[in-house]
């Protein structure tokens, strides 16, 4: 004859066994959830979206962002070093006008002190030509901080006499809001540094 404890027994069994049920499910739905938002943050780690002008969404590789990245900051030192060493009488404010957009303060220090030390003044007294004929840059990335070395060859024209130097210059980049038509590769100059510089021969040139 069955009791009203073994009724009571079999109800708790039951009981047991579908919180056992359920909290099993739990675990798994839980363990699936914790999976797929790895899975989707992995993803997302290499992966960027843009916004066309139709609206729609564009994804981008991190590595073709980082290969942008590293042509767009080749571009802005070469231009920087063009417009900063490339002058003469005639387009020299408008050229380092120019040049301090591209860079911090670092580099508006070193151009006042070249205004003090009166490298534009002789510039116009004796109708000077500097001009840039190579230059070659180096980035390198290390813990998000994009540091370069770049080696400039110009030359000075004096009317009749040509010399040639190598200047070497040091820096970093940080990116910044894309100004147009002022900084359009949305780079800044900071801690920019005119390691050194020297004469070269005529077996150099």
């Amino acid at each position: 004859m069955k009791t009203s404890y073994q009724d009571i027994y079999s109800v708790l069994k039951l009981n047991r066994l579908v919180i056992i049920i359920v909290v099993v499910a739990a675990f798994i739905s839980s363990a699936f959830s914790g999976w797929v938002v790895y899975d989707t943050y992995n993803k997302a780690l290499d992966n960027a979206f843009a916004i066309n002008t139709n609206g729609s969404v564009i994804p981008l590789k991190l590595v073709s962002q980082k290969e942008n990245f590293m042509v767009e900051a080749l571009s802005h030192i070469e231009l920087f070093h063009t417009y900063f060493y490339n002058i003469d009488a005639s387009n020299y404010e408008k050229n380092l006008e120019k040049a301090l957009w591209l860079g911090n303060s670092s580099v508006d220090n070193l151009y006042r002190q070249k205004k003090a030390d009166g490298v534009y003044n002789r510039l116009l007294q004796y109708s000077l030509v500097q001009k840039v004929l190579k230059i070659e840059s180096e980035v390198v990335t290390n813990d998000n901080i994009h540091s370069f070395k770049t080696i400039t060859q110009f030359e000075i024209n004096r009317g009749m006499v040509v010399d040639r130097y190598e200047l070497i210059t040091t820096g970093n980049l940080i990116q910044v809001d894309r100004n147009f038509p002022n900084n359009t590769h949305g780079l800044l100059i900071t801690n920019y540094f005119e390691k050194s510089l020297k004469k070269l021969s005529n077996q150099n040139q």
